[in-house]
């Protein structure tokens, strides 16, 4: 089962005075391979349950429920326990999730740089690198970098790989894909698979709308509505880079943008933030003011419209800085010199989960989500 991108519903054929068309129902295999999706997901979320407290999360019958336990039992994605019962009551099996019982692998590609993440089917990175890349032979230099991490984890079942980029095209998937031992890589592009990270195992709440905004060589914006990515046509949703902003009226990418960052404080230092490593630097501090009343003005656009519960920033940059930023945004917002109203209705903004904004995080779960567990349409 392939995960869905979202996109505008069908018009359903009674709001066209049209003939009902015949509906279309599941089969018995893509039944039985939702119901076990549907129990995995409730034990990762709010597992070990017993079978009983199964069936309050799942609806599913008991003899159902023990079915489907046997078999992701037989294939090693969940582990059983005894639960003791409270004052020495009467005990019961308690089924969890077994992390180790597949992996999978993320690439989150850049213009210049990768990034490579292990995860087990609880996400936790087992392990990261980084490597260049060279437009001339992207797919190559991807393809190294797998086979290097795979035969580095030969003993593990890795089930799957997911890239996250905002330019990769079908034939480069096609060529991974006759090059590697691993199935057709799954991609999406970098914002949905950070809001996938958030969404599955990051500390967003389910309800309400969220915003994730990336600054990277450019700067881009997702939305995750109702839990589910939503890209827009053509997956043009949260271009926000090419936005004049600001009382100068230019584009967002210059302003906010690595180049511009880069620029600003140096190569070397660039490399040091890129590195992780937090230091004062008044040309930084400048950048942050900069950044901050170029980049309010897509925030208030997206709170006026969409009024999602959060608004998360991600980047390769160091958590103080992201830190930074965000602070300088709650300053912008009460500043009535260049912005005629206060905006106290912005949403709240805080930083992404995940390092890298969980990007490269949300890559690797994506085979997870075609081949085990619910995708976000269906959570």
């Amino acid at each position: 089962m392939r995960y869905l991108r979202s996109g505008p519903r069908r018009l359903q054929t009674q709001d066209m005075g049209a003939p009902r068309a015949k509906m279309v129902g599941l089969r018995s295999g893509e039944i039985a391979d939702r119901n076990i999706r549907v129990i995995l997901e409730a034990i990762r979320r709010h597992g070990p349950l017993t079978r009983m407290e199964l069936g309050r999360h799942c609806g599913l019958t008991g003899p159902g429920i023990t079915n489907i336990l046997r078999r992701l039992a037989d294939e090693k994605l969940v582990t059983s326990n005894r639960r003791n019962g409270l004052g020495g009551g009467a005990t019961a099996t308690e089924f969890a999730l077994r992390p180790e019982g597949a992996f999978s692998i993320g690439a989150k590609l850049r213009q210049r740089r990768g990034e490579m993440v292990l995860i087990d089917l609880s996400g936790q990175v087992h392990d990261r690198v980084y490597f260049g890349l060279d437009h001339a032979d992207k797919v190559g230099l991807v393809h190294a970098a797998v086979r290097d991490m795979v035969d580095r984890h030969a003993a593990l079942p890795i089930i799957g790989l997911g890239i996250a980029a905002n330019d990769w095209t079908e034939d480069q998937s096609d060529q991974i894909a006759a090059m590697s031992t691993i199935a057709r890589p799954y991609v999406e592009n970098e914002c949905t698979a950070s809001l996938l990270a958030e969404r599955t195992i990051g500390s967003s709440g389910r309800e309400g709308g969220l915003a994730m905004i990336i600054i990277d060589d450019d700067v881009q914006a997702g939305f995750l509505i109702r839990g589910i990515p939503y890209s827009g046509v053509h997956g043009r949703a949260g271009s926000i880079g090419e936005m004049l902003t600001g009382p100068d009226n230019v584009q967002l990418n210059t302003v906010v943008g690595f180049e511009s960052l880069r620029s600003r404080i140096g190569d070397q230092d660039f490399s040091r933030l890129l590195q992780g490593e937090e230091f004062p630097s008044p040309s930084l501090s400048q950048w942050i003011r900069e950044a901050a009343g170029h980049l309010l003005d897509p925030i208030i656009a997206m709170a006026g419209f969409l009024a999602p519960s959060v608004v998360m920033i991600g980047s390769d940059l160091p958590q103080g800085v992201i830190e930074a930023l965000i602070h300088q945004l709650s300053i912008e917002r009460r500043d009535t010199s260049t912005r005629p109203l206060l905006t106290p209705w912005i949403s709240p903004m805080k930083p992404a989960s995940f390092s890298g904004g969980g990007v490269a995080l949300g890559a690797a779960l994506l085979p997870f989500l075609n081949t085990l567990l619910l995708p976000p349409a269906s959570a």
